[in-house]
C-alpha cells in the first residue's frame, strides 16, 4: 500500500524535530550505533483516527550564510510541493514573522498541494494569541500548537487528515519492486539505464503515483521486476540546493513501495555518512538491502580491495555486516547483470519460512549456551518461538518475563537466527511476548 506523505517545512530553529517526534507519537532513534549519523530519524509512519500516513522531517545541517540559507528554504518548499501530498509549514510564534518565513510563504502560496500553516511554541492557549500575527503570510489560518506539550496537534491533524489522498492500491503480488536510492552523483540513473540496456527491453513509462513517479518493468529469469520511481532520480539531479531534504523525502516514499533497495555508493570515495543513513532507512523499513558500490573501475585495487571496503563499512554500521556488497561499474557494465541475481536472492531470503520445530530447536540450543540473565532474582525463561511473518522475517519469542530481557540478549537472539538461517540482505524482527504460565 502506498501511503500519503506529509512534509514538514520551515526555517531552522522553529522546532521541526520536536514537532516531528510529537507527530509520530514517539521519539524515533536509529537502532544501529552508527558513528556520525544523527539520532533523529527523517521519516516515520504515523496515523490519526485510523488513517495512516508518513511524516517527513527536513533534518540535515544548514549553512550559516544568509544566501545559502535562502537557497535552502526555497529548495525545501519547491521539493515539498513536488513530492508531498500535504505540506505543514512550521513557524515559531515566539519569534514572530521572520524574513525567511516570508520567503517560504512566497513559494508555498503557489503550491498546488494543500498547505497548513502551523504556529509552534504557542504554550499558553487560549491566552496566547501570538499565532494570529502569521495571517500576514497569506497561506491561510495559523494553527497554534505546542510541540513540547502536544497541545493543538490533535486539532491540527483533524484538519489535515481529510486533505490526504486515499492510499494507493497494493502492488501485484507477483511483482518484485526494486528501488535505487543513494546520495546524488553516484550513478543511480546510469545504473538503471545500464540494467535496461543490457536486457534490451522496450521501456514503457507508467505513472505510478499521484506524483507521477515512473515505474519501469523488467522481466528477469521469469520474474517481473518493477523499478520504482525512476522519475525521482531525474528530479533529484535538479534540486541542487536542497539535496539532503530531497533525499530524505524521496527515500521515505520509495522504501515503503519497494521490496528490495539498491543503495548506490561511490566506491572511489570513503563511505559517506549519508550513504549509511540511506541504507539504514531502508533496513529499518523492512526492505531487503544491497550495497551497490559503483565506479569500481576507478579504484586502485592495490590499496582498496572489496573485502577491505566491506569490512570498514561493517565496522562503522554493524547492520551492514548482514548486507551483501557488489562492486560494479555502471559505465562499463562490470558486474551490473549480477545485481539482478542478488535482487532475486535477497527477495527469496525475505520470503523464507522456517519450520516451528526447527526454530525451537535453535532456541533451546541457544539458551543452553547462554541463558538470559536473571531479573531481580527471578529466572527469565524463553518458553518457545515461532515465525509469525515474512517480508521481513519476523519471529515471536514467548517468555515468562519478556520485559526483563535486555537489549543485548535480544541482539543475541537475532544474531543466532541470522547465523543459522542467513536471511541474506534482509532485517530480522524479533518480538518478545508474555507466555501463558
Amino acid at each position: 500500500m502506498s501511503l500519503p506523505v506529509v512534509a514538514i517545512v520551515g526555517r531552522p530553529n522553529v522546532g521541526k524535530s520536536t514537532f516531528f517526534n510529537r507527530a509520530v507519537g514517539r521519539r524515533m532513534a536509529i537502532v544501529a550505533d552508527v558513528a556520525g549519523v544523527t539520532r533523529d530519524r527523517n521519516f516515520a509512519r504515523s496515523d490519526w483516527t485510523g488513517v495512516p500516513f508518513f511524516v517527513v522531517d527536513t533534518g540535515g545541517v544548514v549553512e550559516d550564510a544568509d544566501e545559502a540559507m535562502d537557497r535552502l528554504v526555497r529548495g525545501q518548499a519547491y521539493t515539498a510541493m513536488e513530492e508531498a501530498d500535504v505540506i505543514l509549514f512550521l513557524v515559531d510564534a515566539k519569534a514572530g514573522v521572520q524574513p525567511l518565513d516570508q520567503k517560504l510563504a512566497e513559494v508555498l502560496r503557489k503550491s498546488p498541494k494543500p498547505v497548513l500553516l502551523v504556529a509552534n511554541k504557542v504554550d499558553n492557549l487560549p491566552d496566547d494569541t501570538s499565532h494570529l500575527d502569521f495571517w500576514e503570510l497569506g497561506v491561510g489560518e495559523p494553527h497554534p500548537v505546542s510541540s513540547i506539550s502536544a497541545r493543538g496537534i490533535g486539532d491540527l491533524f483533524d484538519v489535515m487528515v481529510p486533505l490526504l489522498p486515499e492510499p494507493g492500491p497494493p502492488p501485484d503480488a507477483g511483482d518484485l519492486r526494486v528501488a535505487v536510492i543513494g546520495k546524488p552523483n553516484v550513478g543511480k540513473s546510469s545504473l538503471v539505464n545500464r540494467l535496461f540496456g543490457e536486457e534490451r527491453m522496450v521501456v514503457s513509462e507508467e505513472a505510478g503515483t499521484t506524483r507521477d513517479a515512473v515505474d519501469l518493468p523488467l522481466k528477469y529469469h521469469g520474474r517481473n521486476l518493477i523499478f520504482v520511481d525512476t522519475a525521482g532520480l531525474r528530479r533529484q539531479a535538479r534540486i541542487a540546493d536542497s539535496v539532503e531534504y530531497y533525499s530524505a523525502l524521496r527515500t521515505s516514499r520509495v522504501v515503503r513501495a519497494a521490496d528490495v533497495c539498491l543503495v548506490l555508493v561511490d566506491a572511489s570515495e570513503e563511505l559517506h555518512v549519508q550513504d549509511i543513513k540511506v541504507a539504514e532507512e531502508a533496513w529499518e523499513a523492512g526492505c531487503g538491502v544491497i550495497m551497490v558500490c559503483n565506479k569500481w573501475d576507478l579504484v586502485e585495487k592495490e590499496t582498496q580491495t572489496a573485502a577491505h571496503f566491506q569490512k570498514k563499512a561493517g565496522e562503522r554500521a554493524p547492520f551492514l555486516a548482514s548486507v551483501p556488497f557488489i562492486f560494479v561499474s555502471a559505465l562499463s557494465g562490470l558486474r551490473v547483470r549480477k545485481v539482478l541475481d542478488l535482487v532475486l536472492e535477497v527477495d527469496e531470503a525475505r520470503k523464507r519460512r522456517i519450520d516451528t520445530h526447527e526454530v525451537n530447536e535453535v532456541l533451546e540450543a541457544m539458551v543452553r549456551r547462554q541463558p538470559p540473565p536473571h531479573a531481580r532474582g527471578r529466572a527469565v525463561k524463553l518458553k518457545y518461538a515461532t515465525q509469525a511473518d515474512v517480508e521481513p522475517p519476523t519471529f515471536v519469542v514467548f517468555s515468562n518475563l519478556p520485559k526483563e530481557i535486555p537489549a543485548h540478549y535480544e541482539r543475541y537472539i537475532v544474531n543466532t537466527f541470522r547465523r543459522t538461517w542467513g536471511f541474506k540482505g534482509c532485517p530480522i524482527r524479533v518480538r518478545l511476548r508474555k507466555s501463558s504460565e
